[in-house]
């Protein structure tokens, strides 16, 4: 008999309840596609030489086969893991979790029409830069505001508003790149402005901006180095001094925050940065800086200051292409709404509320999860225990500043550095994958962005480890 006779068609495996169960929750046209892949690869290795299984182990196989291909195909790329990595603000995981009043805010907009650019006083039209224009600017002080994607689309946007054709000045220190390989000389080159380098890396004098004026001229720039720190033998012009210069020569003086804060950090115990607030006070005519980074917001580059400038901003074409959409603005405006309450700003912007975790809370909890992380871990050749991390802020803030946490160590027993890539690759195979990091011959979970709603959750998904450990994904 032909072996390939012997193999079921596709309508007896889709009639088979648990592929009929699978139609119905994603369709007969992915199930039958994932069918038909499976019975062509096992053809082929029929035709290859290899002798099928007995039908009834066979169709089981198919079925087995079919139902983790469509659960894996149907997966959403974009999930949600556990940031266990050290790093709160991590860009490659989302960078800030949003607040609960965001998230509702976010939903309603999603769910229906809503006054993105109408204004239900007149009845005409509106503006949708309205729905947070007058938050920013009372929480910041300037004129007038605007929104784009992210800030380099808002440093890109200033540029060629301001200074298309013509030249911008920056301290040769603040030429810095960010994630990415992006770095601020190739966003001015692109945006049509000509860079004017002054002073040198470690030291720039108001004499270095002073003599580099000329009729071509458009601005004078300050970029906030929030990703790296220089130390020792350093000088860098007060923005008071700079705004002062500018406004002389008649020019206007702006700011790059990048990563950005509405908040006086140090009024919660972190490192102070620099705010948009103090960058108006001191003279600047425009700032920007980012939604989702220190501010915990949405994705989203601010631009504020005066409102002449503004204005002009809003009118190139660019602004259109760059301009965010109603979910973002649903989610901002909510963010930037709890920014008019910062005595309990720590307790109620989820960002700041993870970088201002007391490492007792998270020592503490390190105690209540050890138990079900040493259960997960049962017969193999490691062992785990609570140690002390330092967490960092990421995104390019404060990078030389730690916070104290407290956490997960996993080592492995003897010569077995192997297994720990193993529980790695294991971990990242969960349902809601823990990501962590292996640093010194151990691999590290820092609680602290673990929320305090979350860790149940987490003690579950440490429960089915074993089953990760097991499967394909954890032994590739």
């Amino acid at each position: 008999m032909n072996p390939l006779s012997q193999l079921p068609s596709v309508d007896r495996l889709l009639s088979a309840p648990a592929l009929v169960a699978l139609v119905d929750a994603h369709g007969r046209a992915v199930v039958t596609g994932m069918v038909r892949d499976a019975l062509a690869a096992t053809r082929g290795a029929v035709k290859a030489g290899a002798a099928p299984p007995d039908e009834a182990a066979l169709i089981a196989e198919l079925i087995n086969e079919v139902g983790a291909g469509v659960t894996a195909k149907m997966q959403p790329k974009l999930r949600p893991v556990f940031n266990l990595t050290g790093t709160v603000l991590h860009t490659n995981l989302g960078r800030a979790p949003l607040p609960e009043e965001a998230v509702q805010a976010l939903v309603a907009a999603a769910r229906s029409p809503c006054a993105l650019e109408y204004d239900i006083e007149s009845g005409g039209r509106g503006d949708r830069d309205d729905i947070v224009s007058e938050l920013l600017c009372e929480l910041t002080g300037a004129e007038a505001a605007t929104v784009v994607n992210n800030n380099a689309a808002a440093v890109f946007l200033l540029l060629n508003t301001l200074a298309q054709k013509k030249q911008a000045i920056v301290s040769r220190g603040e030429l810095i790149e960010i994630g990415g390989a992006f770095r601020v000389p190739d966003i001015m080159s692109r945006a049509g402005a000509k860079l004017v380098e002054v002073g040198t890396t470690n030291r720039t004098h108001l004499r270095d901006f002073a003599e580099a004026i000329s009729p071509r001229t458009a601005l004078l720039m300050k970029v906030h180095a929030s990703n790296y720190a220089i130390h020792g033998f350093t000088h860098a012009v007060p923005e008071a001094e700079l705004a002062a210069l500018a406004h002389q020569h008649n020019l206007p003086f702006v700011i790059d925050l990048g990563s950005g804060t509405l908040a006086d950090l140090a009024a919660y115990g972190l490192p102070h940065e620099p705010t948009p607030a103090e960058a108006i006070a001191a003279g600047a005519d425009l700032v920007t800086f980012s939604g989702d980074k220190l501010l915990g917001g949405p994705q989203a580059g601010l631009l504020v200051g005066r409102r002449d400038l503004i204005a002009r901003i809003k009118k190139n074409p660019l602004k259109r292409a760059l301009r965010v959409g109603k979910l973002t603005l649903a989610a901002l405006e909510a963010v930037l709404a709890l920014y008019r309450d910062p005595d309990r700003l720590h307790l109620r912007v989820t960002a700041v509320r993870q970088l201002t975790r007391p490492e007792a809370e998270i020592a503490a909890q390190a105690v209540r999860l050890l138990p079900a992380l040493r259960a997960a871990l049962s017969g193999l050749p490691v062992m785990a225990e609570i140690v002390a991390l330092k967490s960092q802020i990421g995104s390019g803030s404060l990078p030389v500043d730690r916070l104290p946490s407290a956490g997960f160590a996993i080592k492995p027993q003897g010569r077995r550095s192997g297994v720990l890539n193993r529980i790695e690759r294991g971990l990242r195979a969960l349902p809601k994958p823990v990501i962590g990091r292996i640093e010194d011959g151990a691999l590290l979970l820092d609680l602290r962005c673990l929320q305090a709603e979350e860790e149940f959750e987490f003690g579950a998904a440490l429960a089915g480890l074993p089953v990760a450990l097991a499967g394909p994904a954890a032994a590739a």
